[in-house]
């Protein structure tokens, strides 16, 4: 199969400027040049990426996956090494690229169908369903700096995929959207596989990686951790996120690799043989089954916790002296305790890894090993549910005490007088 994009030895570095020269004598001391701290964003890059193939990147914020994508479709030029794109190609970046804000959506969808090749006929042609896709009938003549984040997506997203491009690149961008839209994206995307067009996909959520892509990289400063399929290249990207196995590459130690295996993994709360789910606040258990052949004395529990998104809640930190468990030949269990959830209601899967505090590597990992649901009771909305007191006093300088608001139990709040005079 042919080669749609090839990245050979690709280097971008960034200069990061300490100070300003805020004086003339200052600007004639340095000849006009500032003092800058060279930031490499990549380093010796190199990969190939087949024609009609779904190729995902992952990689912590930072890791360069972003600048990686922007090099490829041309807004960067790397420092070093050569980039080579067969066929046309159509890059949603992020938020607002290409976009110009002055104009309305309609000018946006002209400009931005020609800059990708398309002829102002070809574009006329797709306008209504550039448009009736981006669900903005109502809105397309408006200024898009007055478009909502969600709007921005849809309209750039809308264009980029509706001139049918040979390469497609998608960054993180349809996290913004709703989950209707990200839906509709996903079902076209899939479209465009089955066409055989070549999508590079940019992503914190596994879960959309490993049901799409055929090739996963894992970047990490600027660097290429690893490119393997789906399943290993996510355990090498979650191993590296929680700072495992650094010593390898984040994969599996060869010698500490058959030494522990963890098995069953479950997490309960107290109510757990009555209900299924948890409410926010409640505490949460998590247990695993370790088999060891001989003993780690130096090994670290570490746990990751993501929402019903593929989304990193929680990470425990690998380097929490608290983490530390010896393993004993034979093993045993190991038990992460939450004193208290204040998560919303949703799905959570949890992950669990064995590391050498040591050696730097990672002895076993087990993604998604188990799930809990967190049911909310309430009205509140968001990620978590943080604890909350409202107070209310009045202004009037009569006033020597505080007027409480009504707590909890739909009366004054305890402890609260009013003293008026």
């Amino acid at each position: 199969m042919p080669t749609a994009i090839e990245v050979q030895d690709v280097s971008k570095q960034f200069r990061l400027y300490s100070e300003k020269h805020t004086s003339l004598k200052e600007r004639v001391i340095h000849g006009g040049r500032m003092p800058f701290t060279p930031f490499w964003a990549l380093r010796d890059v190199s990969i190939d990426i087949q024609q009609g193939e779904t190729f995902g990147i992952l990689g912590h914020n930072g890791c360069g996956k972003s600048t990686l994508l922007k090099c490829i479709a041309g807004i960067l030029k790397p420092t070093s090494g050569e980039i080579r794109v067969r066929g046309s190609l159509a890059a949603m970046l992020e938020l607002g690229a290409g976009m110009q804000p002055d104009l309305s959506g309609r000018d946006n969808i002209y400009l931005n169908g020609s800059l990708l090749g398309l002829p102002r006929s070809e574009i006329e042609k797709r306008f209504d369903e550039i448009v009736a896709f981006a669900e903005l009938e109502d809105f397309i003549d408006n200024q898009v700096k007055f478009y909502s984040s969600g709007m921005y997506v849809r309209l750039g997203f809308a264009v980029a995929v509706n001139v049918e491009p040979d390469v497609l690149l998608v960054d993180e961008v349809l996290a913004v959207g709703d989950a209707a839209f990200q839906r509709k994206c996903l079902d076209h995307l899939k479209r465009l596989q089955r066409e055989g067009r070549t999508i590079v996909v940019v992503s914190h959520g596994t879960d959309s990686i490993r049901q799409n892509c055929g090739r996963v990289m894992v970047m990490n400063h600027g660097h290429v951790i690893t490119v393997d399929e789906p399943g290993e290249a996510i355990r090498v990207y979650l191993a590296d996120l929680l700072g495992v196995g650094t010593g390898n590459a984040g994969g599996v130690d060869g010698d500490l690799g058959n030494v522990v295996a963890i098995g069953t993994v479950q997490a309960e709360h107290p109510a757990s043989a009555n209900r299924p789910h948890l409410y926010p606040g409640e505490s949460l258990t998590v247990t695993a089954e370790l088999d060891s052949l001989a003993a780690v004395p130096d090994a670290m529990a570490t746990i990751a916790i993501h929402d019903d998104h593929n989304e990193l809640v929680f990470a425990s930190d690998p380097e929490d002296p608290g983490c530390a468990i010896d393993v004993p030949e034979g093993g045993g269990l190991v038990r992460f305790s939450f004193a208290e959830v204040p998560l919303l209601d949703g799905t959570y899967s949890v992950s669990v890894g064995i590391r050498s505090a040591t050696q730097s590597a990672v002895i076993d990992w087990k993604d998604q090993a188990t799930r809990f649901e967190v049911a909310n009771p309430t009205r509140s909305t968001g990620r978590v549910r943080l604890p909350l007191d409202v107070s209310f006093r009045l202004r009037s300088s009569g006033l020597t005490g505080e007027v409480p608001a009504v707590g909890p139990d739909f009366g004054p709040a305890a402890g609260w007088e009013e003293n008026v005079s």
